[in-house]
This record gives C-alpha cells, structure tokens and sequence, in this order.
C-alpha cells in the first residue's frame, strides 16, 4: 500500500488541508478508483472504505490484485469540518453553498480537439489517447479557490480509472445506485451483490456531478467522433448509496465492502479464491433516473410517514400526514405514480413545498435537471 497526500489551496494562512489517498496493485494494469463520503455528513460509505482498505492491504499481500485500486476514504475534508452548533453540514459548502457533488468540469470538447488528429481504428490505442489527455488538461487547471481545488484533485485522481465508485447515502432509504444505460451491462452484477432495491439510470442528470463528470467524457467524445473513429466506454461510473445516514454500524460497512470486493472478483480486478458461482438476485430491475418521483407536501407541519422505504407504492398511495398542531388539521400526501419508495426524509417537521419522499417508477416522465439541490 502506498499512501500520497495531495494538498489543497487554502483560503487563508494556517488553514492547509489535503486529500489521501491510497494505493493498492500494480500500476499500468487498469484501475479502480474508489472514494468515500463527498458529501461529509453522509458517513457510512467512509466506514465501507475503512474495511475495505484492510481488505485490499491483505488481499495485495497475497498477490491477488490485478488491477491498481486508488482509495479516498476521506473524499471532502473541507465539508467535514463544517459543523456548526454540533450541526454536521457536509452537502453544500458554506462559503459558497455551492453542492460539493455538483460543477465537476467538463473538459470533454478540450480533450476532443486535443486528441482528434491523433485517433485511428485502434480502440485502444484512442482509449489511452484519450486518458492521457483528460490527465493532462486537468493538470493544466488552475484551481481559483479550496473548493475548486479538492473538486480538481478529487477529479485528477480518478481520470484514467476505467471504474469509479462514488461511496453516498440518502437520509432515510435502501440501498440503491446512480449509473447510466451505457454502464448498466457492467453495472448489474454490483447491484446484486450490494442488493440494491433502486437502479437509477441516467446518461446526463444535470449538474456535473462527479460519477458524470467521467462517463459524460466518453459518450460525448463518442458521439463526437463515432462516424470516423472507434470510441470505448473508457470509464463507468456509479453512486452507490448506502442507505440512510444512520446507519453506521460494522455489520452492514463490513456486508458492503465484502460485497464490493466480490464485484471485483467477477469483474476481474482480483484473483477469486472460490469458485465461481450463480450472482445473486436483482431485487428490482433498472429504471429511468427521469422516472423518479419527488413527492412533495403542500402545507408544513409534523411529516408522519405512513410507509418505509423498500415498499413498493401503487398510484395515489398515503406515503405522509402533515399535521398542523395549532389548527389540527391533517393533510394527506399521496403519490402520483407507482414504484418503489427508496428514500424519504430525515426531518420531521416538513415546510411547504419540500421533498419528503422520492419513489423510482418504470416510466420516464421528467426532463431537464433531474438531481437533487
């Protein structure tokens, strides 16, 4: 294991943080790139990659790797000192309030312009053009400030990998994952192996999130060039939320780094010591990131939920009451559309208009920015 530390511009004297890393495999065989906790107040992916880092230590010990695994298990530590009254606020930052998980740049027409005389009809020959490419414009970036500066490293760090897991959780949820269509094939096996219960796909959600900022590079050099030069999908990528932010507990860290490390195995980054056997089941087929449904109340009040995350809703469904204490009133608030309920909210006292519940339907129906704030 190798450990680098990268450091971050400060905003001011004295105020110096860095990103580590870890490095396990050998190096020039492929890579995996694997980070934990972007948004800071969301801990359980952080303890996934604290086992996942013994397990990857022994598992190059015993020569099992055939690919270069980067870890970050600390993916944001400038969002993780933000605690303010013993509040953690780790998803936007405060400076800016700026999301940390949004504006990753796009260096995708750069890149094509960089490498367009260069392509022939070797695919790898172009994949590796390409890499060393996106390395280099990204080298070329001249942070303006701290968050441009962890967003970049953060960015740097996992360019040339040709997987990234992005280790998230919601509030209140299930386990569920971010990838897209073109991905999905790949994908599939971790969502088995992690039991993930909502398979969200989306080529371009809106926002220049991270596990986009890396797939988008491909398919839009894809498209680009398709017509005249042959273009991999040189990078795929995945959110993978690990239920609510509560649940932080060896058992379920240590179930998903095992899980993770399986994935690996089928994927072909480490040598299995088993036999190989039949995966596991899909405990809910992939549906359209555009086919979520954000529920929202009308009215503020005490949000009493009326159903769990995991359950699968039909149409019109009593998900929440909102009570008003002072008049006693009680509204309803109900589903539109069918699908599975994957996550609700933390809070429990709701204001008007706010997202209390998000439930992943078969059908796509919305457009445009499909993130959350």
């Amino acid at each position: 294991m190798q450990q680098q530390r990268h450091a971050l511009l400060a905003p001011l004297p004295g105020t110096a943080r860095a990103i580590e890393s870890f490095h396990f495999g050998p190096q020039g065989a492929g890579k995996i790139y694997i980070q934990a906790s972007l948004h800071a107040d969301e801990i359980p992916g952080m303890l996934v990659a604290w086992h996942l880092k013994q397990r990857l230590n022994e598992l190059e010990q015993a020569g099992r790797l055939r690919r270069e695994v980067v870890l970050v298990p600390v993916a944001n530590p400038v969002g993780l000192e933000q605690v303010v009254m013993d509040t953690p606020l780790g998803r936007y930052e405060l400076e800016t309030g700026e999301n940390f998980n949004r504006r990753f740049v796009d260096l995708s027409e750069q890149v094509g312009d960089a490498v367009e005389a260069a392509l022939g009809s070797d695919i790898e020959h172009n994949t590796q053009l390409i890499r060393d490419a996106l390395r280099q414009a990204l080298q070329a970036q001249t942070p303006a400030n701290q968050l441009e500066s962890q967003r970049l490293t953060l960015q740097t760090l996992a360019c040339d990998a040709e997987m990234v897991l992005d280790l998230h959780c919601d509030f209140e949820a299930v386990e569920h994952l971010y990838t897209t269509p073109e991905a999905w094939p790949q994908v599939e096996p971790l969502a088995r192996y992690m039991g993930s219960q909502a398979n969200l796909l989306a080529t371009d959600s809106g926002g220049q999130s991270f596990d986009e900022c890396f797939s988008l590079v491909w398919h839009k050099l894809s498209l680009r060039f398709n017509d005249r030069f042959p273009i991999a999908l040189g990078s795929f990528s995945v959110t993978l939320e690990l239920r609510g932010q509560g649940d932080v507990n060896h058992a379920l860290a240590s179930r998903d780094a095992q899980a993770i490390i399986s994935y690996l195995e089928q994927y072909g980054a480490i040598d299995s010591d088993t036999a190989s056997s039949a995966l596991p089941e899909l405990l809910y087929p992939a549906t359209p990131l555009a086919g979520v449904e954000p529920v929202s109340t009308p009215v503020g009040g005490i949000l009493v939920f009326c159903c769990m995350p995991g359950e699968y809703l039909e149409a019109g469904q009593l998900i929440a009451e909102i009570i008003d204490p002072l008049t006693d009133s009680v509204t309803q608030v109900h589903n539109e559309k069918p699908g599975l309920l994957y996550a609700r909210s933390l809070r429990r006292m709701a204001t008007a208009g706010m997202v209390v519940a998000r439930i992943a339907g078969p059908e796509a129906y919305r457009s445009g920015y499909l993130l959350s704030p």
